[in-house]
């Protein structure tokens, strides 16, 4: 992973997160949301321990002398985020999940900047906005008057809480880039999420029946490999790479994804706004990421300049 293109990992993670909503809301019924979390990061721990022990083993006093931060990061990331999304579903519709989850590239924004001190030039900042029109686009249906009437409950507050999760996730990722391990960083913290998740999957099992059958296994087993092991490892290695700012972008991709899966799988039909905004959502997340000849030229320079002070 470490050789692609990191804007081809954030497709990648992004595209998977798209079928993990797809297939999330087709088991809904058949999976309460915790236990779907728990049994995800077991599924993807005991996928992912072979070829991270040799690892482990070598960068294990790393993890220890920034535990704060590995379990910051397994509660935002691998507890928070995918745990409340799950929840949030089971009060709010997916329309309103997706205007909430749209405040997340602004935050990764505002944070970025706050922190890292990452500034986005006018190309990122007018994609961003051409992105976020395209999903408005398909969330309101090509219609202000869809959106304007609109109702918010406690679901869309969840939402709030994961995007905010998400969010400091990233910028962590960022910030501990080249310090943390990123192997060994990964097991521990889906390690550290299954113990967080387990009183709270046992507590809900006794009240929720679990309806086991082909589709749910191929569920677990689909985000425990895909959506947990291959998304995260790409996305997190892109975020080291272009960090949060620039990464967050992508995000808004997951609904058109989403989409496509959905018109494919389960028989749902494209309408033309969905369309219209999935285009417009591309050419923004094109346009914040395309690279110039100048922009080649003084990356190049500023390279040259590195070597020779070296």
């Amino acid at each position: 992973m470490q050789k692609v293109n990191p804007y081809v990992l954030l497709v990648v993670a992004n595209l998977i997160w798209g079928g993990n909503f797809v297939i999330g809301r087709a088991i809904a019924s058949s999976l309460p949301p915790v236990t779907l979390s728990f049994l995800r990061w077991c599924t993807a721990f005991l996928i992912f321990l072979p070829f991270a022990v040799p690892f482990l083993q070598k960068e294990w006093q790393m993890l220890k002398r920034h535990w704060q931060v590995v379990l910051i990061l397994s509660i935002t990331g691998i507890t928070g985020f995918n745990t409340l999304l799950y929840i949030a579903l089971h009060f709010t519709t997916s329309i309103n999940a997706s205007i909430v989850n749209t405040s997340t590239p602004i935050l990764l924004f505002l944070l970025s900047f706050a922190f890292l001190k990452e500034k986005l030039n006018a190309k990122q900042i007018a994609g961003a906005l051409i992105s976020l029109i395209g999903l408005l686009f398909i969330i309101s249906k090509g219609s202000i008057t869809v959106l304007l009437q609109l109702s918010f409950n406690k679901g869309d507050l969840i939402v709030i809480g994961a995007v905010i999760c998400w969010s400091i996730y990233s910028l962590l990722i960022r910030r501990y880039a080249g310090i943390l391990p990123t192997y060994s960083t990964f097991i521990v913290t889906a390690f550290l999420g299954i113990l967080i998740l387990l009183p709270f999957s046992i507590r809900e099992m006794q009240t929720e029946e679990i309806v086991w059958s082909l589709g749910t296994i191929a569920t677990i087993l689909y985000t425990g490999i895909f959506a947990s092991i291959v998304a995260f490892m790409s996305w997190n290695m892109a975020v080291e790479r272009v960090g949060p700012s620039k990464a967050g972008v992508f995000l808004n991709l997951i609904p058109v994804f989403a989409a496509i899966f959905a018109v494919i799988f389960i028989d749902e039909t494209l309408a033309w706004y969905q369309g219209a905004g999935g285009v417009l959502v591309i050419l923004g997340v094109f346009i914040s990421t395309r690279v110039t000849k100048r922009e080649k030229h003084i990356s190049k320079a500023s390279r040259s300049v590195k070597v020779i002070s070296k």
